[in-house]
């Protein structure tokens, strides 16, 4: 039986915090500087979306953020998305391959191929994409400690079907910072993480010059339990610190800057989140520009991927997450993104069948081909609301990188903690609105049932994780050992040296060095990182 309605609160307000008036008129925007603030499509500062014809000249790229259990598993999957649509694919790793682990290590005991596809070696990454034509689609990997060795093995891969790297398109996530923050899946201490970071972006300018290498995300961020303002802030206070280092290790900001690319979540407050995309937009057009003196107007462009946030997403009544992941993704269209994923009505329960990504996909199909809204450039511009919003949301998130500034930068802001208590406070102060029923969340705190017809599960075949292995041993036992060791001596060689690692990493992937022998070279050099505590 459903809960009777209870009124809404006197005075409403966004998720963070930013008091809505009943009505706005002109007269919020009366010190509104349009050519300022707005400006055109396509056009400094970028409000209004980064191309003039927005999606009138292209749909942004559908992926479906997929991976599960071996490679031929998660390849059948691609096959499938591909047949039904998407326009991109977008790898999930499993938990040892991010935190740079073999199959067969004692700590990836019960977790391969879990959360993702389980990669060892090459012999993984060509039978990920195999039939897979790598000239035809883009590929978004989300790796961030080994994102060195995964983009390697994709381009070891295509230079073995004598593909040209040169011709390859995608995104390596490669956001180590916000795993310090939010996410966990780090190796090494932020110093030497970074160092990786930006041997990539030098590396990746003259041999993989279409690829994104780097997705400075703050979908993670938001994940556990930060506000709007906050995911805007320390998104781009992470951005910063990558350009700085970047510029510290002798790059060119005009020749990395264009190929920066951002990933945020798509949440359920609808116009605070289009504001959202458009503040920050605007936000890091003038930071490239006044803050890193960048000269070419693509290094100002703010390019992001968005998906719809899991953390909404209920056990309880999981139908109902249909229509939160379809308004997400409108506000992710309407906010003007490059890239989107839907997540599936069923992953707060297990990770998606078949069948619930494809309605996660053709949530996204329906809003390109029916909605109308791709039809118009941007066309919430000149709302008296969404332009205050976008205004109040902008200067809530300078007040953060102010702070961190004072504080000495975002990787002193993470070493003392202050960010990841800035994200703890916020998190905590939600849960207990849901608790007090102060913030409702359908099916779980108001309008529930006390029984539920179960839905169809995917299952995961628990003999891949025993495959996975014993394919990894025999790898190991048929590679040449004196190519092998000689291309781990020469990765080692540059960690200590400060040579670009990335050429050495790639020729040891050729030599059949798996993953978590390439961290382990490098975590002898490097060290591991050890978690502050926040209390």
């Amino acid at each position: 039986m459903a809960d009777k309605s209870k009124p809404s609160p006197a005075q409403p307000e966004t998720s963070s915090h930013i008091p809505i008036q009943p009505v706005y008129t002109e007269a919020d925007l009366a010190a509104f500087d349009y050519d300022a603030q707005i400006g055109f499509p396509g056009e400094y500062p970028f409000t209004r979306g980064i191309q003039p014809t927005g999606y009138r000249g292209r749909l942004w790229t559908m992926r479906q953020y997929a991976g599960m259990g071996d490679a031929e598993e998660s390849n059948k999957r691609y096959k499938y998305l591909l047949s039904q649509g998407t326009t991109g694919l977008s790898v999930a790793f499993d938990l040892p391959t991010q935190i740079g682990l073999d199959s067969d290590s004692p700590l990836a005991l019960g977790e391969v191929g879990k959360v993702g596809v389980a990669i060892d070696s090459i012999k993984d990454m060509e039978r990920l994409f195999d039939g897979i034509d790598l000239t035809k689609i883009s590929t978004s990997m989300t790796i961030n400690a080994t994102a060195s060795i995964l983009l390697a093995l994709y381009v070891a891969v295509a230079r073995r079907r004598s593909v040209d790297a040169r011709r390859l398109s995608g995104t390596v996530q490669n956001d180590v910072l916000k795993e310090y923050i939010a996410r966990g899946t780090y190796i090494y201490p932020p110093q030497q993480a970074i160092r990786i970071v930006t041997d990539l972006f030098a590396w990746a300018n003259g041999n993989v010059p279409e690829w994104n290498t780097i997705s400075i995300s703050g979908y993670h961020m938001r994940e556990a339990g930060s506000t709007a303002v906050q995911e805007i802030a320390f998104t781009l206070g992470n951005g910063i610190a990558y350009v700085q280092a970047a510029i510290n290790a002798g790059l060119d900001v005009d020749k990395f800057g264009p190929r920066l690319s951002f990933f945020f979540n798509a949440h359920n407050n609808f116009l605070e989140e289009v504001a959202k995309f458009r503040a920050a937009r605007r936000m890091w057009a003038k930071i490239m520009r006044e803050r890193f003196h960048a000269k070419n107007p693509r290094s100002w462009m703010l390019r992001f991927h968005t998906q719809t946030a899991g953390s909404t997403l209920t056990a309880q009544q999981p139908e109902n997450n249909i229509v939160r992941t379809a308004l997400q993704a409108l506000a992710a269209v309407l906010g003007g993104t490059q890239s989107l994923h839907t997540n599936s009505y069923d992953e707060a329960l297990a990770l998606p069948t078949e069948q619930a990504a494809r309605i996660a996909l053709r949530t996204q199909q329906i809003v390109a081909y029916e909605s109308g809204v791709p039809n118009t450039v941007d066309p919430v511009a000149g709302s008296y609301y969404i332009e205050s919003l976008t205004n109040e949301m902008e200067k809530c998130a300078l007040d953060y990188l102010e702070k961190i500034d004072a504080l000495g930068g975002m990787l002193v802001a993470i070493e003392r903690g202050y960010v990841q208590q800035e994200i703890q406070n916020a998190a905590y102060e939600y849960q207990k609105q849901v608790e007090k029923e102060e913030a409702v969340v359908v099916g779980l705190n108001r309008f529930t049932m006390k029984e539920e017809k179960p839905v169809p599960l995917q299952r995961m075949d628990e003999t891949l994780e025993r495959k996975q292995v014993e394919r990894l041993r025999a790898l190991r036992s048929r590679r040449d050992r004196q190519s092998w060791e000689a291309s781990l001596k020469q990765i080692e060689d540059a960690a200590r040296s400060g040579a670009n690692l990335m050429p050495h990493i790639l020729s040891a992937v050729e030599a059949y060095a798996t993953v978590g022998e390439i961290s382990d070279t490098l975590r002898r050099v490097f060290g591991e990182y050890k978690e502050t505590v926040v209390v």
